[in-house]
């Protein structure tokens, strides 16, 4: 058998190497190979306890166990995290998949693919440098995938930017601003050798950089000499979840390309690795047509959750304030609360089980607040 991976992104690379490895030949085919994204890189504890490689090999990464909420009008709420968060630039880690791919006997193409013909026998792929025929096609071109007839179909409400710079300047912990109204918020992650300091939302693009660079002017940072990124994010709105388009007739979609990112965070990496291993794993055992009901039940049911969630977080209100800001406020006084997001941030906790979650512990959170003298609504900015 002879698998066809379109797009050399995390996605890409990783099912390249879980095929590769269970000794399918397997052809890897991207125009760029490893490259810059404007996103933090982070990665959670649920991805690196799954593939300890992401932790444990020698590949540059920050490892982080601070994080700093903030959001107007509401004094900051640091938390220690108990599960370190892994950054890593994104080229360093893309590199790193494709190396293991290589190595796992998978063959790269550094070619743009032209087009994918489906034919009697499997697939017929054109490149810039010639046309090859496989057995089986995996779609993991990303978000801006050229190719129509396979993967997720966005609509312009089913995508978010991504823009940001990456500063030269050094910083111990994650900073994370929210703003009551918009459906995003601006990071700064620290890497090796820089910050990667960017904003995600459904806003238009200049209104997110307009708000990140009066942010970066505020933090005291300079723009100068530092490299600026752009990039479209899959966003499903909750109605497109029941017709999200990730398998098909000879091809499964991984990533990016399958949709797969938090509608919340715009966290896509684990996603991608995970979807990646299930589109693999279903192919060695000779059963694809498996893939979207694996794919469903672990990943995409949480997803399409927190797609319907999304709006009520950005936008909602919560004891008489933004939940942004009421986020904030208990995260920063309710030791209930600090451990209702250490989940959060460890990828622990599903969106599925969420809300329950916190009205389950809403009347122990108060309590704790109560005690520290604070009532939602009058606190001083």
């Amino acid at each position: 058998m002879k698998v066809a991976v379109l797009g050399g992104g995390p996605s890409g690379a990783f099912a390249a190497e879980k095929l590769s490895a269970a000794g399918i030949r397997t052809i890897l085919f991207d125009e760029k190979l490893a490259w810059e994204k404007p996103c933090g890189g982070g990665l959670t504890w649920k991805a690196y306890s799954q593939y300890p490689f992401l932790k444990d090999g020698a590949t540059p990464k920050k490892v982080v166990t601070n994080s700093v909420l903030t959001v107007p009008g509401s004094k900051p709420a640091s938390l220690t995290l108990d599960h370190p968060i892994l950054i890593y630039s994104r080229y360093e880690l893309n590199a790193m998949l494709l190396d293991r791919a290589q190595n796992a006997g998978a063959q790269l193409e550094r070619t743009r693919v032209l087009g994918a013909d489906r034919t009697s026998t499997g697939w017929s792929i054109r490149t810039k440098g010639g046309v090859v025929d496989t057995d089986f096609c995996i779609m993991a071109a990303g978000a801006r995938n050229p190719l129509r007839n396979l993967g997720t179909e966005l609509t312009p409400g089913d995508s978010m930017t991504a823009l940001g710079y990456f500063i030269p300047a050094e910083r111990a912990h994650i900073d994370i601003q929210f703003f009551d109204g918009l459906a995003g918020y601006i990071w700064i992650f620290p890497r090796c050798g820089h910050l990667s300091v960017g904003i995600c939302g459904k806003e238009p693009a200049a209104s997110l950089r307009t708000r990140l660079e009066r942010y970066i002017e505020e933090q005291g940072l300079s723009k100068a000499g530092a490299a600026y990124y752009g990039h479209v994010l899959p966003s499903l709105e909750a109605g497109a979840w029941k017709q999200n388009r990730v398998a098909g007739d000879g091809w499964m979609a991984v990533g990016d390309a399958a949709g797969l990112v938090d509608p919340i965070t715009g966290e896509g990496l684990y996603y991608a690795l995970r979807s990646a291993d299930l589109a693999a794993q279903a192919i060695i055992g000779s059963a694809p047509e498996n893939y979207p009901k694996c794919l469903q039940q672990d990943i995409a049911d949480d997803l399409e959750f927190a797609s319907r969630l999304a709006n009520h977080f950005f936008h909602g209100r919560f004891l008489w304030g933004s939940v942004v800001s009421r986020m904030v406020q208990f995260t920063r006084l309710s030791p209930t609360f600090r451990a209702l997001m250490q989940d959060l941030f460890a990828g622990t906790q599903p969106y599925l089980g969420l809300r329950e979650r916190v009205y389950r512990g809403l009347n122990k959170s108060l309590r704790e607040i109560a005690g520290s003298k604070f009532l939602p609504g009058r606190e001083a900015a």
